[in-house]
């Protein structure tokens, strides 16, 4: 249980050189599985700073159809993948591909993807699901569990296999070709 979880991960090893908000030139695509540090697996409950907002907790995760789903810790578990009951096999929950933008209000590149994902939830609503984790806020999530060391990254998940993570900030159209190839297999 110490050699830990999800399949999707972004073991940046290249990257961890680069600055914490990367100019987009670079693309980091990774199929394997994160390995968390085995400090995350001993710490103890009390220290996971799950946010939790229990309306929005509430909500399905499909409840933002063709829009993009602020999600805090407790509502990826809940929605999205249970990493704590499942550290060695990701196990996706959603009915439905999705899009997760590991992003900080404080990052240029940051601000230049948000308005293509609002538009790319609004033009795959009802066929994909996009999301956003704030890396500041959501710190295990984001640095323990998926190991960002660059944002903004945008992991892609489909209903089916494994989730695949990039990095950088990119056209609209690059979104549009990973979402056909990548999700909906087109």
């Amino acid at each position: 249980m110490r050699k830990q979880i999800l399949s999707v991960a972004v073991l940046f090893i290249a990257v961890c050189t680069f600055t914490a908000c990367n100019t987009g030139n670079a693309e980091t695509k990774n199929n394997t599985k994160p390995q968390m540090q085995q400090e995350q697996a001993a710490a103890p409950a009390a220290e996971a700073k799950a946010v939790s907002a229990p309306e929005s907790a509430a909500k399905p995760a499909n409840s933002g159809e063709g829009k993009v789903v602020k999600l805090n810790t407790q509502m990826f578990i809940d929605q999205i993948f249970d990493y704590k009951a499942n550290p060695t096999k990701w196990v996706y929950k959603g009915d439905k591909p999705a899009i997760i933008d590991f992003y900080a209000d404080w990052c240029g590149p940051c601000k230049r993807v948000a308005p293509i994902m609002e538009e790319l939830a609004r033009e795959y609503a009802g066929q994909v699901n996009i999301y956003k984790i704030d890396t500041d806020h959501e710190r295990e999530l984001a640095g323990q569990v998926f190991g960002i060391r660059s944002i903004p990254s945008i992991l892609f998940i489909p209903v089916d296999g494994q989730p695949t993570m990039y990095t950088g900030a990119y056209p609209k159209e690059h979104y549009v070709e990973l979402i056909n190839t990548l999700l909906l297999k087109k």
